[in-house]
């Protein structure tokens, strides 16, 4: 780490300008959240792993930057070269920089990294004290990266109607009218989910995200999509060339976007090429160009006419998060194959603990008999080796293309790192007497899962049952809300937070993120939360969404609960202001550990949403379960009473 600093700011120094501070952000050129192994810059200088986060390097400090959910892990991973500035807590990176730089200091950054509302916002905060932006012409990172992963070339897949639920044709033909009612001659689209579900294409190019490293411009008239060749087959050539969509090489982008800034934009396909045979440059040059500023990446901005473009959220993230009936029937049976594999895992998992350690098990309340741990080490459970198992069950379902996101396994104190990522060198072996948590999803031709259970095969504590409770009220009470439309994530957030704050608890992440269909785990632009962006989307009609409120305890323990929901229209008594109301639809289906559970604390309406609940998963599960498997759920559904 030394030496990647200590050669970073040999660079930085040798710089026209010389750079006074050197940003690296988590990003790659799409803004993504999960990057592929060859853009995971600010991992490779810093050594933190977590998925979110931004890297300050200065000619004496280091400094990196994280949220709430990767506070406990960036302090365990970055070293003493690093200080760590918690989001929220300490002064953001901008408000730093302005703050604590020299007058006129020259700060850089790869363009193709950082959006363009950053990148803004950044030199608004610059100017008090003329201090400037600098965009490097190479990524000063990769110049000292030593045997950075190549670049990916696995081949681009098409997405099939019945799976997709709507065409191509009629996505571009939806685009193209908000086009024309924006006035704009054409849209970039750099967001890898956006271009994937615009064109029903999919790929692999990122893990546990099934997209394609790919840009897309689409105007008036044309359609074009910007990739390494190598990767598109003879299928998808042909399903894009039936869409009227030409394929351009990846690079070729950012010299497409100067000539689309310049009116000289036209396609080279004889898609467009007129009666007298002259292949015209498209129509309405005098449009804006409209770009997403959350998603397009400065250097592309950057070659625009500032004054003939339109920065507004991509039309395509609201039309991605509204699923399609076929979207959601391929949810809703995704889930189901996804509980079931879940029920095999906790099935093989309350066994082999009760068989390895002596476990009283997932239904009896009682310490270990043996507190001698497996000698063998093939004998023993780890973080990983049971996370491989899980992974293994879900393997084996119809449709499984692989994880959406790195399996959360994790027990005891690590179950208090939010987002804790086990790897095989450092995981901690399970234990018969902590909270074990696992926070796992899978990418299915069909849709995308993630799921969250807490689970203890011991002797829970008093607090611990408290504190589970506490979170399973916040999930039951955010998963029961009916609201009037026009209601954001931001509004209902409360809802799941109020039972912990009764006892003076809380949790540092967001309370639910929408979901992709065989796309993003993460998905906007809609999310329940505390934060400020999610009072921009209001939540709709078939958005999906997450319920996932949590406790974290730092040494301890961590809880965590989290099922998927579908977002239906509700059937009220009443319709006070004619608005309309929504209600949601659970359809993550796997057991609450009954034993974690305070039923003093529950009132009889909770009870009877568990029970009702629990009823629901032992119907749905029943035809891929074995009679073993049947058995166990059916003791881990019994009814509570009240």
């Amino acid at each position: 780490m030394t030496e990647i600093l200590a050669d970073l700011r040999s660079l930085m120094a040798s710089h026209s300008p010389p750079l006074d501070a050197l940003v690296v952000p988590s990003e790659d050129y799409h803004q993504s959240e999960y990057v592929s192994a060859r853009d995971k810059r600010r991992e490779f200088v810093s050594g933190f792993t977590g998925s979110a986060g931004l890297a300050l390097i200065t000619m004496n400090e280091a400094r990196l930057w994280t949220d709430g959910r990767y506070f406990l892990q960036a302090s365990q991973q970055l070293s003493d070269q690093w200080k760590l500035m918690r989001l929220g807590e300490d002064p953001a990176v901008d408000v730093w920089m302005a703050d604590n730089l020299p007058n006129n200091a020259a700060v850089g950054v790869d363009p193709w990294c950082i959006s363009v509302d950053t990148a803004q916002r950044w030199e608004r905060a610059f100017a008090k004290k003329q201090q400037n932006l600098v965009q490097t012409s190479t990524n000063l990172v990769d110049e000292v990266w030593k045997n950075r992963p190549p670049a990916e070339t696995n081949p681009a897949m098409v997405q099939p109607l019945k799976f997709a639920g709507r065409s191509v044709a009629d996505k571009l033909e939806a685009l193209r009218e908000k086009l024309m009612q924006e006035k704009a001659q054409g849209i970039i689209i750099t967001a890898l989910d956006e271009v994937a579900w615009l064109y029903n294409v999919r790929g692999t190019d990122v893990s546990y995200c099934p997209v394609v490293h790919s840009f897309a411009i689409v105007t008036s008239k044309s359609a074009f999509f910007y990739v390494n060749k190598e990767k598109v087959s003879s299928e998808v050539s042909s399903h894009l060339e039936e869409n009227g969509i030409e394929v351009r090489e990846y690079g070729e982008v950012s010299s497409d976007v100067a000539l689309l800034a310049a009116n000289q934009f036209s396609p080279s396909s004889a898609t467009d090429i007129t009666e007298n045979g002259i292949n015209e440059v498209e129509e309405n040059t005098c449009g804006f160009v409209w770009v997403d500023p959350g998603s397009c990446c400065y250097v592309l901005y950057s070659k625009l006419n500032s004054d003939k473009v339109l920065l507004q959220q991509s039309p395509l993230a609201l039309a991605k998060a509204i699923k399609n009936p076929v979207e959601l029937d391929g949810l809703r049976k995704a889930h189901i194959r996804d509980g079931a594999a879940v029920v095999q895992y906790l099935v093989w998992l309350d066994k082999q603990m009760q068989e390895r350690y002596g476990a009283a098990g997932y239904f009896l309340e009682a310490e270990s008999k043996n507190k001698q741990r497996p000698s063998s080490e093939t004998l023993k459970l780890t973080e990983v080796s049971v996370s491989d198992k899980l992974e293994g069950f879900r393997a084996s379902q119809e449709h499984f293309r692989g994880l959406s996101f790195p399996t959360i396994s994790s027990v005891g104190p690590n179950a208090a790192i939010i987002h804790y990522s086990p790897s095989v060198e450092t995981c901690s072996e399970l234990d018969p007497d902590s909270i074990y948590l696992f926070d796992s999803g899978a990418q299915y031709q069909d849709g995308t899962t993630d799921i969250t259970r807490t689970v203890h095969f011991g002797k829970p504590s008093t607090h611990e049952k408290a504190c589970y409770t506490a979170v399973l009220k916040g999930h039951i009470s955010l998963g029961n809300a009916r609201f009037p439309n026009g209601t954001t994530g931001h509004t209902l957030d409360i809802l799941a937070r109020v039972p912990l704050w009764k006892d003076g608890l809380d949790y540092r992440h967001g309370t639910g993120h929408g979901i992709g269909s065989y796309l993003n785990v993460h998905e906007g632009p809609h999310l329940i939360s505390f934060r400020l962006h999610a009072r921009h989307v209001p939540l709709q009609a078939s958005m999906t969404v997450t319920d996932e409120p949590g406790y974290y305890e730092d040494g301890n323990f961590g809880i965590r609960l989290e099922n998927v929901l579908i977002i239906n229209e509700a059937d009220t008594k009443f319709n006070f202001g004619d608005k309309g109301y929504l209600a949601f639809e659970h359809i993550t289906w796997a057991p609450y550990q009954k034993k974690l559970i305070d039923v003093s604390l529950l009132t009889p309406e909770e009870i009877e949403w568990v029970n009702s609940y629990h009823s629901t998963c032992r119907d749905i599960l029943a035809s891929y379960l074995n009679e073993s498997e049947m058995e166990w759920l059916k003791k881990s559904t019994e009814p509570i009473s009240v």
